[in-house]
C-alpha cells in the first residue's frame, strides 16, 4: 500500500491504479465535506474452495446475489484445501491470508470454508441465504460516514472520498479486480466429478492507499484490461505486523 494521507492520494499498482492524484481546493473540500455520505453497496465476501465438498451450495448463492445492484459479491479461492487432492486454479495465498486476518481481527483462532464476510464485519459460516438477506439488512440499515464518488470512464476514473463527521480510525483504499463467470470440471478431490459454476472470482486484491478520513481526497485509477473492478474503502485496525480488516465503509463499481 501506498501512502498515509489527509488530503490527496496517489498510488500505482500493475494494472490497477496509476498517475497522480489531483488536489482538492479550498472550495472543493468545503463542498465535499458537508456532503452526506450515500449508501453504498454491501460488500459480501466469500471465502471458498474447489476442493471443499461443503462449499458448491455457497458458490450457487454468490451466483444468485451476484447480479444485485445493492450488493458487491467478491468470492475468495483460498488455497489451504488444494492438499485433499484438487488445486483450485482461482485459489490465491493472498486470500487465505485476508481471511486469516479476519480472524485474527475478530479474536478468532480457526478459519472455515464456506464462510461469508458481510461489510466486513459479520461473519457467516456455510451461508444459506435467510441468514444472508439479514445481514446484508443490517449492514445497510447502519449508516457509514465515508461518501464516495466515481466518475470518468473508459479505464481512466476519478475517486473521491469524503467522511461526514471525520474519521478517528485510518483506512485502506483498495481495488480489486473479478472475473464476472466461470465453469470448471473438477477432476479430482471432495467433488470429483461435478461441473460448478462460479460467478465474481476475484483474480486480484491491491490495497493502493491509506487515508485518514479527515479531510476529503482524491485518487486517479487507471484500469487496465477487462475485467470489472471496483473499489472499497475499508478501516484498518492495528496488528502485530499488518493493519487487520475492520467494516467496510465504502464501496463502488468502477467498470
Amino acid at each position: 500500500m501506498t501512502g498515509a494521507v489527509s488530503g490527496a492520494v496517489s498510488g500505482a499498482v500493475a494494472g490497477a491504479v496509476s498517475g497522480p492524484a489531483g488536489p482538492l481546493s479550498a472550495p472543493e473540500m468545503a463542498a465535499t465535506a458537508s456532503r452526506p455520505p450515500v449508501q453504498s453497496p454491501i460488500v459480501v465476501e466469500l471465502f471458498t474452495s474447489q476442493g471443499c465438498s461443503a462449499c458448491p451450495p455457497a458458490d450457487a448463492l454468490m451466483a444468485k446475489i451476484a447480479p444485485r445492484t445493492d450488493i458487491i459479491a467478491l468470492a475468495l479461492h483460498v488455497d489451504y484445501w488444494d492438499y485433499l487432492g484438487w488445486e483450485d486454479p482461482f485459489a490465491q495465498p493472498a486470500f487465505t491470508a485476508r481471511q486469516k486476518a479476519y480472524a485474527r481481527a475478530k479474536g478468532e483462532r480457526m478459519i472455515y470454508t464456506p464462510q461469508m464476510i458481510v461489510g466486513g464485519a459479520e461473519a457467516l459460516v456455510a451461508p444459506e441465504a435467510p441468514a444472508l438477506e439479514a445481514a446484508v439488512a443490517k449492514a445497510a440499515a447502519a449508516p457509514s460516514p465515508v461518501g464516495i464518488q466515481v466518475s470518468g470512464g473508459a479505464g481512466q476514473y476519478q475517486i473521491e472520498l469524503w467522511a461526514n463527521p471525520p474519521l478517528t480510525e485510518g483506512t485502506v483504499v483498495q481495488i480489486v479486480r473479478y472475473a464476472p463467470q466461470a465453469r470448471v470440471e473438477i477432476l479430482r478431490g471432495e467433488n470429483a466429478g461435478l461441473e460448478l459454476d462460479y460467478a465474481n472470482v476475484v483474480t486480484a486484491w491491491h490495497a493502493v492507499a491509506e487515508w485518514d478520513g479527515t479531510a476529503p481526497t482524491r485518487l486517479n485509477a487507471k484500469i487496465e484490461g477487462e475485467q470489472p473492478a471496483v473499489v472499497i474503502v475499508q478501516r484498518a485496525h492495528p496488528g502485530k505486523s499488518v493493519p487487520l480488516p475492520g467494516a467496510i465503509l465504502a464501496a463502488a463499481r468502477l467498470q
